[in-house]
């Protein structure tokens, strides 16, 4: 039997047009009608979690997802639909509100363990556990307020996974702290998921919402989108949004229409050369599905499709391309002499593809060169970072790339 049912909600606000914060400014409202506008937060949401389920919310800033987690924790009220809760539920959505700067962190850990619901005895027992995992023994008779942001994240953190949750709705926690602390964090919903809590997660944190959630829902700007299998949702989201990720793709593209603005003639005067006897006319980058976008997942297949014009028959040319950092640190560089590919000529319009089997780049934003030119070196059209590619987390490790390799005890 599901513990959480949620059927068909939906959640509205009213944003005013005009601020009203003095008193004078009240008297003269009355005979003026207020005007506002609705915002949809939430549009016909349906779903329901079953017990022991570790159960993802995913979706970009101003889906709804956290505004869904204060529905289902009590906190706000639906505009219409209904929510079922047949446990007890703990929320762990605001961490530390209730910390006062003035007070010691054990004088914290008693209010906010109040907060959280426990008793006294049980924060009286647990208060050294609390410091231990949070790291912050030394800091215990010290006043909040010369505590850094992660000091009193992982206090408010390491007070709240004390109390024995039935349900537990979780919204972004696992950004707190240093890695050794996110470790930690990791081990105690481990703990929860073997000791069958219900857990509701939010995350922007594609790699922990693959590792740990069961199922997952994908919301759009309030919307349902998905429900279903973690993997599949999450693909659903890094590729499904085909309109904008197509969009973003030509828009990488160089445009070649005479009336392009002048500070973009600029910027490729600078970033193209060439004789253009043979001329690139686009780069585009395909996803595992064969649909043009420009963001994947780490280690998906992607394949960069360089489409060019040859005005002229061209005898031997070497397509090549670059990769860098946003930085404009060079990662990686291949052409086609390179990987003893030979190309007798080419005449006219065409394509060439360069399949990559697995993104190596775990995560961020990557910039490509891309270039054709002749076995002397003499350059037909080379496009200097002119385009880039996201790359979406689907592990934990840190860093620019993958390096295949395992521990051996």
């Amino acid at each position: 039997m599901p513990v959480i049912e949620v059927e068909k909600l939906e959640k509205s606000f009213r944003i005013p047009h005009e601020k009203r914060t003095t008193l004078f400014e009240a008297l003269t409202g009355v005979f003026k009608p207020e005007s506002y506008e609705v915002f949809d937060a939430l549009k016909d949401i349906s779903f329901d979690v079953e017990e022991g389920e570790f159960f993802g919310i995913i979706g970009e800033n101003g889906s709804g997802k956290s505004t869904l987690l204060k529905i289902i924790a009590g906190i706000l009220y639906p505009s219409s639909g209904e929510v079922h809760i047949r446990k007890k539920v703990t929320p762990f959505l605001e961490l530390g509100v209730g910390f006062q700067p003035d007070m010691t962190a054990v004088e914290n850990i008693k209010t906010y363990g109040t907060i959280m619901g426990m008793s006294k005895h049980d924060i009286r027992s647990r208060t050294d556990d609390i410091l231990e995992f949070a790291g912050l023994e030394r800091f215990k008779d010290t006043k909040l307020k010369n505590f850094s942001s992660g000091m009193q994240v992982r206090l408010a953190f390491s007070t709240a996974i004390q109390t024995d949750p039935e349900i537990l709705l979780m919204d972004e926690v696992l950004a707190v702290g240093d890695m050794d602390f996110q470790q930690k964090c990791l081990d105690v919903l481990n703990n929860y998921r073997k000791e069958g809590v219900t857990i509701v997660f939010v995350s922007h944190d594609l790699g922990s919402v693959r590792r740990f959630c069961d199922r997952t829902l994908l919301l759009h700007k309030g919307e349902q989108v998905a429900l279903g299998n973690t993997a599949e949702v999450i693909d659903k989201y890094v590729y499904g949004e085909q309109e904008k990720n197509v969009s973003e793709a030509t828009h990488n593209a160089v445009d070649s229409d005479p009336a392009i603005l002048a500070e973009d003639q600029t910027y490729l005067n600078n970033s193209r050369w060439g004789d253009q006897k043979v001329e690139i006319l686009n780069v585009e980058f395909y996803d595992k599905f064969g649909n043009l976008s420009n963001r994947f997942n780490s280690f998906d297949v992607m394949t960069i499709r360089i489409l060019y014009n040859a005005h002229e028959k061209v005898l031997d040319p070497i397509f090549g391309i670059a990769l860098y950092s946003e930085k404009g640190e060079n990662l990686f560089g291949t052409n086609t002499e390179l990987r003893d590919i030979t190309i007798d000529h080419i005449e006219g319009k065409g394509h060439i593809d360069l399949k990559i089997d697995s993104i190596s780049m775990l995560s961020g934003r990557f910039l490509l060169t891309v270039a054709i030119h002749s076995r002397t070196h003499n350059p037909y059209d080379w496009h200097d970072k002119l385009y880039h590619f996201d790359v979406i987390p689907t592990g934990r490790d840190a860093g620019l790339f993958d390096v295949p390799c395992k521990w051996i005890i």
